[in-house]
């Protein structure tokens, strides 16, 4: 088990799928190199992308929560991945149900691009005050997250960080939830 449990929030398809594959890819190996698990919505895209670069960079443990109640329908019915991790909870919660346990699980979340699923996510993290980072050059609903941070009073900018390095981005949460956990830190080691 890694010392943090990473979320990796993104399009599953679209143009800012195709823009941030190779994003996403560096991004899970950047959360491997830094010893924390991987989590994804367990779903097409982006945050597939982000489960292969990780298992190609060595991470540890990778979990997706699938929206499905069985293994069955994740693969007939909502056509999603299972070959990039190596556990995979099959919530029965459908879409929105997913995304709430999702990011209730994490200890960050790194965005890249997305959509409406990913909007959803950042404002569960907001509610939850779940960090948050910004992982610039997909496109989609991530490029005006910022902006959105200012006109939403209930979110938290302290919350966020962005850069268009995955490395830099995955120190940037490894440091606010060090600090964040720092009386904890026996817990996460």
């Amino acid at each position: 088990m890694g010392k943090y449990q990473i979320c990796v929030s993104g399009a599953a398809k679209g143009e800012s799928a195709q823009q941030g594959k190779e994003l996403a890819q560096a991004a899970g190996a950047a959360i491997a190199k830094a010893g924390h698990s991987l989590m994804t919505g367990a779903t097409t895209g982006l945050p597939n992308e982000a489960a292969i670069g990780y298992k190609k960079a060595g991470g540890g443990m990778s979990l997706g929560i699938s929206p499905a109640s069985t293994k069955v329908e994740h693969v007939l019915k909502y056509r999603l991945p299972i070959g990039s991790y190596d556990s995979i909870l099959y919530s029965g919660l459908h879409y929105s149900g997913r995304d709430a346990l999702l990011i209730n699980s994490a200890d960050a979340v790194v965005s890249i691009g997305g959509r409406l699923g990913t909007l959803h996510e950042f404002t569960i993290a907001m509610e939850t005050h779940t960090p948050f980072g910004l992982l610039h050059g997909a496109g989609g609903v991530g490029e005006q997250i910022e902006m959105l941070l200012k006109i939403l009073p209930n979110a938290d900018p302290d919350l966020v960080v962005a850069d268009s390095d995955p490395d830099k981005l995955v120190e940037k949460l490894t440091r606010m939830l060090d600090k964040t956990h720092a009386q904890y830190r026996d817990l996460y080691k």
